[in-house]
């Protein structure tokens, strides 16, 4: 269990599901977590799994991710991540279409709990400064 800091990041609320936390990820690639919020929830209603993104209509998709911007590029990236989630003998999420740095350090710290990633985001990085002194006060 990651413990919650006063950020809120979707990889929190998301938590412990990696899937979910790539799509989050995926999402917030040239957007603000602003538009994010406004579809998520929808999105995660029709697509609760990979299975289900996958299967489901790419124009439905697409329109529903329409506010983010790219939403042809990122139903693409999404299904064929999904796809690769579930049959890929894959040994790191950054071998699956789709998963940049941000999500590669997000699943690092959130998903495999390495503390020794130093992000290049300004907000992970903040979470890592919260979160390496809230490891540090559980130790005394």
């Amino acid at each position: 269990m990651i413990p919650k800091s006063p950020y809120n990041l979707l990889q929190e609320i998301y938590y412990p599901d990696p899937w979910k936390i790539m799509v989050c990820c995926m999402f917030l690639n040239q957007t603000t977590r602003k538009q994010v919020d406004k579809i998520r929830d929808e999105f995660f209603e029709m697509c609760p799994t990979p299975q289900k993104a996958i299967s489901a209509d790419r124009e439905v998709m697409a329109t529903l991710l329409k506010p983010l911007g790219f939403q042809n590029r990122r139903t693409n990236n999404i299904k064929k991540m999904s796809q690769e989630f579930l049959d890929k003998q894959w040994n790191h999420v950054s071998e699956l279409q789709g998963i940049g740095q941000y999500a590669q350090d997000s699943y690092n710290i959130f998903i495999l709990g390495d503390l020794t990633v130093q992000p290049n985001d300004k907000i992970l990085n903040k979470y890592m400064e919260w979160r390496l002194e809230h490891e540090k006060r559980e130790q005394k």
